[in-house]
């Protein structure tokens, strides 16, 4: 994998721990600054994406409306359950 360079700045606090892992660790502080954004990027990612995508959607003027999903939501669990609703409120309606 290539490497770039990257700085940033850290509150003295943050930056003193870090030093006190590497320490502890014997790795570079940023070898643990590095896998720390990674893991951050990793468990995050997907979200970002999902609202990006989300907030396209939403910008087309296609949605659901809030009786079609209160019905739904009231009936899970009934013995008349719904089916999860479509969209049935769209652009210039």
């Amino acid at each position: 994998m290539a490497m770039t360079q990257f700085s940033m700045r850290l509150p003295e606090e943050l930056k003193n721990s870090l030093k006190e892992i590497s320490s502890i660790t014997h790795r570079s502080q940023s070898q643990i600054a590095a896998k720390a954004i990674t893991e951050y990027v990793e468990r995050n990612e997907w979200k970002i994406k999902a609202i990006a995508d989300a907030v396209k959607e939403a910008d087309k003027g296609v949605f659901i409306s809030h009786e079609s999903m209160e019905a739904w939501v009231d009936s899970i669990g009934t013995k008349n359950e719904l089916e999860p609703p479509k969209a049935d409120i769209f652009p210039n309606s």
